[in-house]
């Protein structure tokens, strides 16, 4: 629905489903429930996450895509922005760092995004611009410091360029405007705004500019503004603030700079303050290793009493080191309930959502606003409500925040 310049909706990502038919059967159990509450008689954008097998399948015939435009037209929704991110298998299965598979070193990735484009395209109202989201070109661990990182992070660039000179010929032949909207994470190649920013001036604007004029016979400025309106950023609030990120700052910067926001993921991480009394240190190590479960990956970012920040790759890491006197803070990539804030010993980053929608408010920097909160099946118990409810909670969460 839109909210004054944006568009609010939630990512499909949190509904099961691998395959075409699976997920189109989830949009047809949940959606029109979900929009009835939320948005009354007006019409609902989704933020719909097609795994690379049901991008497949949906395009299979062209009956699949009219019968689901049909669809979408009979129950008052459209399609502006998509996760694709996770290419594979999401729920009930072990997705762990695999999440990143195939990274952007991969033809596999880059085939899979401009099929997602091509389906945005034909789905996009007019007048409306479209954006996907997607990995922050491969995870650290997967290629050591030095040459073997250089070298991946320089062909997962190209490859990003690709997409950027496919949307730049698709914009000026049709005049649909879409973007690539890349998601930083922690333990990605790109894991915070700073680093965000350093690759985008010194890796894929010299080289985008280069091959746009080349490809396209541009002049430099506007090879650049080609570059800025189709690569974007996805500010996932959740991966901010687990490093501590200074969200203000952060999108300061990126204005002045005319580096576009594409899209919000509004989603809240776990996060516990540890006393320094042991007995009190387990009761919170406690309620956090409730969370540690084996499907996703569960990052953690602790913060020291003289503000250093330790990283753990995972939650049993980080529980493994739970009596470091010297941690004060931990922050874990675990999607929370983003309504709730205080979940006895343990928080969530709430707070920081607050303060995203609260610059948003004030200077709309984005018209892409997606709640991502996928984890309600791994939830302990007591945080787990039926589906639907759930998302209609947030939804009006993040209404009352805009309003």
């Amino acid at each position: 629905m839109k909210i004054n310049t944006a568009y609010l909706t939630y990512c499909t990502n949190i509904h099961p489903g691998e395959t075409w038919p699976e997920t189109f059967q989830a949009l047809k159990k949940h959606f029109p429930e979900i929009r009835a509450s939320v948005a009354g008689d007006e019409p609902m954008g989704i933020g719909l996450r097609l795994s690379n097998l049901a991008s497949l399948g949906l395009l299979a015939n062209e009956y699949k895509l009219t019968e689901f435009g049909r669809w979408l037209s009979d129950n008052h929704a459209y399609v502006f922005t998509m996760n694709g991110f996770p290419y594979g298998g999401f729920h009930d299965t072990i997705v762990k760092d695999q999440v990143h598979a195939p990274d952007w070193t991969s033809p596999d990735r880059l085939e899979y995004t401009l099929r997602l484009f091509d389906i945005l395209s034909k789905l996009l109202p007019d007048g409306l611009q479209g954006g996907i989201s997607t990995s922050p070109l491969s995870y650290k661990p997967w290629h050591t410091a030095g040459e073997a990182r250089n070298t991946a992070k320089a062909i997962a660039t190209k490859n990003i360029l690709a997409v950027a000179e496919a949307l730049f010929k698709k914009h000026r032949s049709t005049g649909i405007l879409m973007h690539l909207d890349i998601e930083p994470e922690p333990d990605g190649f790109l894991e915070s705004g700073p680093e965000f920013i350093d690759w985008f001036e010194k890796d894929l604007l010299p080289q985008g500019i280069l091959s746009l004029r080349e490809k396209f016979n541009l002049s430099p400025a506007d090879a650049e503004a080609a570059i800025k309106r189709h690569i974007n950023l996805c500010y996932d609030v959740c991966h901010f603030a687990i490093g501590y990120e200074e969200h203000e700052r952060v999108i300061d910067e990126l204005l002045a700079k005319e580096i576009r926001v594409g899209k919000i993921q509004i989603s809240a991480a776990l996060k516990a303050f540890l006393p320094e009394k042991m007995t009190l240190m387990e009761e919170v190590t406690n309620a956090l290793a409730r969370f540690n479960e084996p499907t996703y990956l569960h990052q953690v970012i602790a913060k020291t009493g003289n503000g250093n920040l330790i990283r753990y790759p995972d939650l049993p890491e980080a529980l493994a080191d739970s009596r470091n006197n010297a941690v004060r803070e931990w922050r874990s990539h675990f999607h929370v309930p983003i309504f709730v804030e205080d979940m006895g010993p343990v928080q969530s980053t709430q707070a920081d959502i607050v303060r995203v929608l609260n610059k948003f408010k004030n200077m709309p920097f984005t018209q892409h606003l997606e709640v991502e909160t996928y984890t309600w099946t791994v939830l302990p118990e007591e945080l787990k409500a039926p589906l639907s409810q759930s998302i209609i909670r947030e939804l009006n969460w993040v209404k009352e925040q805009l309003l």
